[in-house]
């Protein structure tokens, strides 16, 4: 992957592109970016970088071996590590039994998060771990001596899923062989193990702006220019949020949200039942019950800056800018931050296996009982 590739972040690529060209390029390093920001892309697009033997200025060629066979994700000298699962029970899983999946995935979903590689590859409601057999996998590989470049690479996707096993690694990352580098990619600092965050330099990535995610959509998806500035808007520097929103019908969500929040403010009790046996059915699934409690957690951001900005300034689709302005006039910014604190609750168990009609029961209950606290407005 070239640098070119990855959006934004021009700042974080000639950075670390100039670390490599004056020699001094840590031999463990931890990319810090929240999900949809592009530190996997960046960290393939770095480890090209290192293995490219005809650089162009702060940019790999593109053209040479070493540069085609880093693109395709088959280079030997660079190795890579995920969370998986076993295929069968009493499996040792190890990150090269999925290797191939691994390619296409790279290849399909390059912004994705973990969600969607486990989904990938089956895993339904199994947890992906970064084993204590996969750690001594990583020490055999960058024990051996590197075949084409004159550096052996491991990119580790998401390290917070080493347990304490991961302290095999200690050594290694303390004391490499010559010419090893290590690329960690994390989303959560805090959940990285602290044995291994001393010992590496942190390399934070920060969320694409709103016109490097609305150019990248227009270049990239064809989106009219206007519409991938809305999208650009509702994703938040998420970029993999706004291609799911691309992708999908946000005038879906809108009738899901404008029926939900009027059957609630309504007491409606039977057609809110009825709502919630439709919303936590399987067939609408976790992942999409999730990100329609992200579709109105943004509205919802949208009403509370609506309290000290004009509304033209919210950069909103209309139909989400009118119900925005019509959420402010319903509830107070303390009554909006509560409602926030509970759909990112709810965010939460529903990655956790909550039971979907539990979850959107009580919290529909929440919701009236937040909303009760001021005379109710048809939506």
């Amino acid at each position: 992957m070239l640098f070119s590739e990855v959006i934004g972040n021009e700042a974080t690529k000639e950075r670390i592109a100039g670390a490599v060209q004056q020699n001094r390029l840590s031999h463990a390093q931890l990319f810090l970016a929240p999900e949809g920001a592009g530190g996997l892309p960046m960290a393939m697009a770095f480890a090209q970088y290192v293995v490219c033997v005809n650089r162009q200025g702060n940019e790999s060629c593109g053209q040479c071996d070493q540069c085609r066979k880093a693109a395709q994700y088959i280079h030997p000298d660079i190795h890579y590590s995920y969370p998986v699962i076993p295929r069968h029970s009493g499996d040792k899983p190890l990150s090269t039994h999925y290797i191939a999946e691994w390619r296409e995935f790279l290849t399909q979903f390059p912004y994705g998060n973990t969600y969607d590689w486990l989904q990938f590859i089956n895993a339904e409601n199994r947890q992906g771990n970064i084993t204590a057999a996969e750690c001594l996998d990583i020490i055999r590989k960058l024990n051996l001596k590197s075949f084409e470049s004159n550096y052996k690479i491991l990119i580790m996707w998401r390290p917070e899923y080493l347990g304490n096993e991961g302290n095999r690694l200690l050594k290694m990352i303390e004391e490499p062989p010559a010419n090893t580098l290590f690329i960690l990619v994390a989303e959560n600092q805090e959940q990285v193990l602290n044995t291994i965050l001393s010992r590496t330099q942190l390399v934070k990535i920060g969320q694409p702006s709103r016109e490097d995610i609305a150019q990248a959509l227009v270049s990239r998806l064809h989106i009219e220019k206007s519409k991938a500035m809305q999208l650009a808007t509702l994703s938040a520097g998420n970029y993999r949020e706004a291609l799911r929103q691309a992708q999908q019908a946000e005038s879906d969500w809108m009738q899901e949200l404008r029926d939900w929040l009027n059957y609630i403010v309504r007491k409606q009790s039977r057609e809110l039942l009825q709502w919630i046996e439709r919303i936590a059915s399987s067939k609408v699934g976790r992942e999409n019950q999730k990100q329609f409690l992200k579709y109105f957690i943004n509205i919802l951001e949208h009403a509370l800056r609506a309290q000290f900005i004009p509304p033209e300034e919210l950069r909103l689709p209309p139909e989400e800018q009118d119900f925005a302005l019509r959420l402010q006039k319903l509830a107070d910014p303390l009554q909006i931050s509560d409602m926030i604190g509970e759909l990112e609750a709810a965010c939460y168990h529903i990655e956790r296996n909550a039971n979907g009609k539990i979850l959107f029961h009580a919290l529909s209950i929440r919701l009236q009982y937040i909303f009760a606290r001021k005379e109710a407005l048809v939506l």
